[in-house]
């Protein structure tokens, strides 16, 4: 993994030494949450696996919901979010939420730990939050701007609750990642009727 997709919060102020320990407890977490799951992983099993001391993994993740949040966060991010393609801001908003969905659904151990690790109250999972729900949100302006014209704030929200609302029932285990994924696609063209 990049340090360039590092969030602000872990990337502010280190030196080389620090990011690199950064990094390593980032791929040791990802290794542990792929082996063990994340009902069992423990920063401390994270920090063996890295091979640093618990108190340097805590030093730069405040738990493992900050562990969870920022690997979601670097994992979303690594794809660019590229141009959807599609001649309709409705094809193009499919086209969105299919890639995002299949984004997430390739790393499933990450899937299911991230959504009970957003709902928390640390402060570093708040910021990371903001985060994603910002990528999510310029995703789908940049799928509406297509047309040239200004994205509906409007219907910006109604799609960001929409899809954050099926990631939501996806990670409670009422759907899976392949049902929202076409669940979305249906929703989309009802949000879009009468609006391109």
């Amino acid at each position: 993994m990049s340090s360039q997709v590092t969030s602000p919060a872990l990337r502010q102020g280190l030196n080389a030494r620090q990011a690199e320990t950064v990094e390593n407890l980032m791929a040791a977490g990802l290794q542990e949450l792929r082996a063990v799951g994340h009902e069992v992983l423990t920063i401390r099993t994270v920090a063996q696996r890295a091979g640093v001391s618990p108190a340097t993994a805590y030093t730069y993740l405040s738990s493992k919901n900050h562990l969870f949040a920022e690997l979601f966060w670097r994992h979303l991010s690594e794809d660019g979010g590229g141009a959807p393609a599609g001649a309709r801001a409705t094809e193009r908003l499919q086209a969105t939420v299919r890639a995002l969905t299949a984004r997430i659904v390739a790393e499933p151990e990450l899937a299911a730990a991230v959504t009970p690790a957003l709902l928390g109250g640390d402060p570093d999972v708040a910021r990371l939050r903001l985060r994603i729900g910002g990528e999510f949100y310029a995703r789908f302006e940049a799928a509406l701007a297509g047309d040239r014209r200004p994205a509906d704030a409007a219907v910006l929200e109604v799609l960001v609750l929409t899809f954050t609302g099926a990631l939501l029932q996806a990670g409670m285990g009422l759907l899976t990642y392949d049902q929202i994924a076409d669940r979305l696609v249906s929703a989309v063209e009802v949000i879009m009727r009468g609006n391109e």
